[in-house]
């Protein structure tokens, strides 16, 4: 493993638990343990399973005014998402844009009361800081939390497993995030993931993650669980993976995010605009786009991976689209994958084919998520 790579507090426990680790965003992360891919996509599923996200970038932002409204509302220059309607003790997911529309990073974004939580994705982290610096940077103070570690518990088990660590963690909704005690230690806990199952993301200091991994780790419904499994599971949810799925070429209204932008900064809202690309990504909202994200399912057994073109006739004559994420769903035990095809092929049950080593499959436009979601509303 090359000594440029970065390791997270966690690594020793990683390689004490047997994990395979590979090169990713920049640091050595684990790619799966000796239960294998599928052993733990499948107990994430149906008991509890952890997951070191400590590569993701962790923000703390305040308004140098004092009053967290003005940071929200500096953020929102940035992000089309209602933040100053965020109420204290709720999370919500966001997009940074650029003048064309297009996403720069999916984050999410807290408010903890008196301050802003945001995690960003681990190859972006320095670039997004240094993009919000420059553009808010007289409005609001934007601390990195590089001291910090970032752990998952998900699966339907999750909140049984943690609540005697944490009794207020039972009472949380989806979304919710409070700072609490875990296992002793103090963390920022949100009811969140990435998964589509119920479960928590524990941000603390890097020297107490041990602490609080080992003490989730010694309950048997608890499995360590690496990229591969995180990969299929988020795809099985119809979540995106940036620079995958997400791109800076690519708008939320062709990625089918829409849902992230609330009322009050879509057209005709009371904070309408004013973020990066707006008129792009109104205009888009009002008459429509090219092309959109799809579900995609394939037939037989093997994969459609990223890139794989689309195609509307068996002969692979007229491009369709392409593949973004592919991969095996465990749980739905068939190819599962995501991409973008031109709208009038967006249906779903339209039919295409994918070129896979130099054949065409079929394969058919599917809704998304591939497996219900299990968030505790």
């Amino acid at each position: 493993m090359s000594d440029t790579l970065s390791r997270t507090p966690l690594h020793e426990l990683h390689l004490e638990k047997g994990a395979k680790m590979v090169p990713f965003a920049g640091y050595e992360m684990p790619l799966q343990y000796p239960a294998g891919l599928m052993g733990e996509h499948l107990h994430t599923r149906q008991a509890a399973g952890l997951f070191d996200v400590s590569h993701m970038g962790q923000l703390r932002i305040t308004a140098k005014s004092g009053d967290l409204r003005d940071a929200a509302l500096a953020l929102e220059t940035l992000i089309p998402v209602d933040i100053a309607g965020l109420a204290p003790n709720r999370q919500r997911y966001g997009l940074l844009t650029n003048d064309r529309g297009g996403i720069m990073d999916d984050l999410m974004i807290a408010n903890m009361g008196d301050w802003l939580f945001v995690v960003v994705n681990a190859a972006c982290k320095q670039a997004d800081t240094a993009h919000m610096e420059a553009a808010l940077g007289d409005r609001v103070v934007i601390e990195r939390l590089d001291d910090r570690a970032l752990l998952a518990l998900q699966g339907p088990q999750a909140v049984d497993v943690i609540a005697p660590l944490c009794p207020a963690a039972a009472g949380m909704r989806f979304m919710d995030a409070i700072e609490t005690d875990v296992a002793g230690v103090r963390c920022t806990l949100t009811r969140s993931g990435y998964t589509g199952e119920d479960g928590f993301e524990l941000g603390m200091k890097a020297d107490r993650a041990e602490t609080v991994a080992r003490a989730l780790l010694a309950d048997e419904r608890v499995l360590p669980i690496g990229l591969g499994a995180r990969d299929s599971l988020r795809l099985e949810a119809g979540l995106c993976l940036y620079g995958n799925d997400l791109d800076e070429t690519t708008t939320p209204i062709e990625a089918n995010l829409a849902w992230a932008m609330q009322k009050a900064r879509r057209a005709g809202g009371s904070r309408a605009g004013g973020y990066p690309g707006a008129d792009i990504v109104m205009a888009q909202a009002e008459h429509g786009v090219s092309r959109r994200r799809v579900g995609l399912g394939a037939e037989g057994r093997a994969p459609v991976r990223a890139g794989a073109k689309l195609f509307a006739d068996a002969e692979g004559r007229t491009p369709a689209g392409v593949v973004t994420s592919g991969a095996f769903g465990p749980s739905v035990n068939a190819p599962v994958a995501m991409g973008y095809v031109a709208t009038e092929y967006a249906t779903p049950d339209t039919a295409l084919f994918a070129e896979l080593r130099g054949r065409f499959v079929p394969i058919h436009v599917r809704a998304l998520p591939f497996v219900a979601p299990g968030f505790k509303r």
